[in-house]
């Protein structure tokens, strides 16, 4: 009896001991959460943050970071900066879930390209730009409307005839008449609705030629200095160069996405080549408000002419265009 009581005492331990204890790659995997089935308020965005990190830490309640992930996957998407942060950080940290630092870097970018310096701090100690496409945590949320580019048209073909559709939009009460009067007689050289020119303007100035943001964009139409030289303005507080320059990208925009207001007005705000890394418009809080803002005073219209003689489409357009049919298919 006295040398079977240790060996008893003894098997549990033996027992734990040939448990492996789990691998990075042994941690669960955050599923994507499901698609969202109606609008989504950014009091919600921020419940949802907030409750994640709730949840991380075990503050209030019993601590779960998978379901922390998926709530802040599901912030992310809708451009919540410290959500992406912290996603990122779990995912650097195998904090509760696998580690992924290719995810990571992206949601670090995310943070970063909206000004959130410790994102910044953090990706460049994982080596700068991210690379590849970015996650699905990071991808256009469901219940934003799909593509609404209109099929690709030969080079030097004329616009498309949907500019009586914006000819009937109301202008801005606020914008001054001296300011109306000479975007509709120069809209039509650049085959911009003065609808759309105004609205931006509005959005962008509120038709304050002398203002500049902290990110040292000036005037009417609040164009950064590279992009006033880009498209020959060189003195941006000159409301004629200023405004003539913000068309000249507004038409550009409309060609390089195919007539899609929604992309156009995203690359307007973040530049096209975010709009194309992230797929459709980019996850930065800024840029969704910029866009739906600008398509609400434009009556959602989602198509404008444009002249396919601009420039050549964006890349991204057939490769979301595939994918989409590929969905569709199955």
């Amino acid at each position: 009896m006295r040398t079977l009581l240790p060996a008893l005492l003894l098997a549990p331990l033996a027992a734990l001991a040939q448990v492996p204890a789990l691998t990075l790659e042994q941690l669960p995997r955050p599923t994507m959460p499901p698609g969202e089935r109606g609008p989504v308020v950014p009091a919600q965005v921020e419940r949802w943050r907030l409750e994640a990190k709730a949840l991380e830490y075990g503050d209030g309640m019993k601590r779960d970071e998978v379901e922390a992930a998926k709530l802040y996957c599901r912030a992310s998407r809708y451009g919540d900066a410290e959500a992406q942060y912290s996603l990122g950080w779990m995912l650097t940290n195998a904090r509760g879930i696998q580690r992924n630092d290719a995810e990571a870097a992206h949601m670090f970018a995310a943070a970063a390209e909206q000004g959130l310096q410790q994102a910044q701090n953090m990706l460049d100690r994982m080596g700068g730009t991210p690379l590849g496409d970015p996650p699905p945590c990071l991808r256009p949320p469901e219940t934003d409307p799909p593509l609404a580019a209109a099929p690709p048209i030969a080079r030097g073909a004329k616009p498309l005839s949907q500019a009586s559709l914006w000819a009937t939009l109301p202008l801005p009460q606020q914008a001054p008449p001296a300011i109306v009067n000479y975007v509709k007689l120069i809209a039509p050289e650049y085959q911009l609705a003065p609808a759309l020119v105004l609205a931006v303007m509005a959005t962008e100035s509120n038709f304050d030629p002398l203002a500049e943001s902290p990110k040292k964009a000036q005037g009417l139409m609040q164009l950064l200095p590279d992009t006033a030289l880009r498209f020959k303005a060189t003195r941006l507080r000159d409301p004629t160069q200023n405004i003539r320059a913000g068309m000249a990208y507004l038409r550009w925009l409309l060609a390089y996405f195919e007539g899609d207001v929604t992309l156009a007005l995203a690359g307007y705000n973040a530049g096209e080549k975010a709009v194309d890394r992230y797929l459709g418009v980019p996850p930065y809080a800024e840029t969704r408000m910029y866009v739906r803002k600008i398509m609400a005073a434009t009556g959602g219209q989602r198509l404008h002419p444009f002249d396919a003689s601009v420039t050549t489409a964006s890349p991204m357009l057939l490769r979301v265009r595939a994918a989409m049919q590929t969905i569709q298919s199955r």
